[in-house]
């Protein structure tokens, strides 16, 4: 794994080592707004083509996939809807084309997924979130093969979005109680999801934990 300053820092690093002029991008439309940003606006400058296609749709994906495409991005699950992509066959999908697959899973954390289980290349967390846990620090990480991570970190150190000694303090700190945090508070929000989509004037409540969702 490597460690960046802010979990975009992290997000766009990857992207950038790993495609090139003339090479293709498939994004879920669904993920973090400023990534999607950063696929479909900041790479264009650059010569990387991009395609947005809908939340979870593998069969889009297929249709999307080009002889020059390099990698794949999503988040799982999504925010705010939560959405939850077939990471197993969407890691066989492009494994069988030689694309690359990039998944943030800040929201599940390593405690409810680890995509890297189920044939993802690469998983990003924002550290400001959950791995931190008290809202008082900025961080990114990428956890892959060491043939990958050692682009990332090349590129890191070039573009200098490094995480600080303090700040990495900060997340070892956070992590001790990681996964006692995430335990109660998928119980909380199971309970909270609940009580929601039972209460008339709620029209519908997005949470993988129903089986609604």
């Amino acid at each position: 794994a490597v460690a960046f300053s802010s979990g975009m820092s992290a997000m766009t690093t990857a992207i950038l080592a790993l495609t090139k002029s003339g090479s293709h991008v498939v994004l879920f439309n669904d993920c973090y707004r400023r990534t999607r940003q950063f696929v479909s606006k900041v790479l264009d400058r650059f010569g990387v083509a991009s395609t947005l296609i809908p939340p979870g749709d593998l069969d889009a994906l297929a249709k999307a996939l080009r002889p020059e495409t390099r990698l794949v991005v999503s988040e799982a699950p999504t925010n705010p809807y939560q959405n939850v992509v077939d990471l197993r066959r969407l890691g066989k999908l492009c494994g069988e084309r030689n694309v690359k697959t990039l998944i943030d899973s800040t929201f599940a954390t390593p405690v409810n997924l680890r995509p890297g289980q189920h044939g993802i290349d690469l998983v990003a967390h924002s550290g400001t979130k959950y791995l931190s846990g008290h809202n008082d620090v900025l961080a990114g990480f990428v956890a892959g093969p060491s043939h990958l991570i050692s682009l990332l970190r090349e590129l890191r150190d070039v573009t200098g979005a490094i995480l600080d000694p303090h700040a990495a303090y900060l997340v070892l700190r956070g992590m001790k109680t990681l996964a006692v945090r995430v335990e109660q508070q998928n119980r909380s929000a199971l309970a909270l999801a609940k009580a929601l989509e039972a209460h008339p004037r709620v029209r519908r409540v997005w949470y993988p934990g129903l089986a609604s969702h």
